[in-house]
């Protein structure tokens, strides 16, 4: 894995053991998501879910990212992260946390300020060890949504086996979906708030 473009373009990037259930971004998934989001790309704050080895963060940061989150429950994932950080010179824009996704999200708003993450990207595992699919994709979403931690403007990039179902919170909507083999990549957004009607 490398970085493909920005400041640290073609920079080798560490993984973790084949024995986690950690399947990194390919290259050519990722080229085409960070072409669709270049514009948002410049002074963001990111929210990495599922980080694994940190690929999609460390990509934004040598694009032009401001910072990013980090979250992952896998202690070799954190290390990993760490050591993909100091390798490439962006420990000082990073903060890696070791979490469980699929439990309650509020205590991440702080770490944008309380202002929300301008892009959110979530990659869950599609399987585990055992080869059984996993379906992460819907409480993760709720989790987001329900903890608030979307900026205003801001995307969520979900990236999901093509026969994995899940529900959308109430409060967001898919505007875009791109389809690369068996992986599709939703792109949310918040709907716009309805005001309450007057009451003459």
């Amino acid at each position: 894995m490398r970085i493909i473009a920005g400041t640290a373009r073609g920079r080798r990037i560490f993984s973790v053991s084949k024995n986690l259930p950690v399947k990194p971004i390919s290259d050519r998934i990722k080229q085409s998501v960070f072409d669709i989001i270049r514009p948002r790309l410049a002074g963001a704050m990111m929210l990495d879910l599922f980080a694994g080895t940190g690929n999609v963060s460390l990509e934004a940061l040598s694009r032009g990212a401001l910072r990013t989150v980090m979250v992952d429950r896998e202690p070799a994932c954190i290390k990993n992260i760490h050591r993909n950080l100091e390798h490439l010179g962006f420990a000082d824009r990073a903060k890696v946390l070791r979490g469980d996704v699929l439990k309650p999200l509020d205590y991440l708003l702080a770490y944008s300020d309380n202002e929300g993450y301008d892009i959110i990207f979530m990659g869950p595992p599609y399987r585990d060890i055992n080869n059984k699919m996993l379906s992460f994709s819907e409480p993760a979403l709720k989790n987001v949504a329900e903890a608030g931690l979307l900026a205003k403007n801001g995307i969520i990039i979900l990236q999901t086996h093509k026969t994995e179902e899940f529900a959308v919170p109430a409060t967001l909507e898919i505007y875009r979906v791109e389809k690369y083999g068996d992986t599709l990549v939703h792109f949310l957004r918040a709907l716009p708030k309805q005001e309450p009607d007057h009451v003459q």
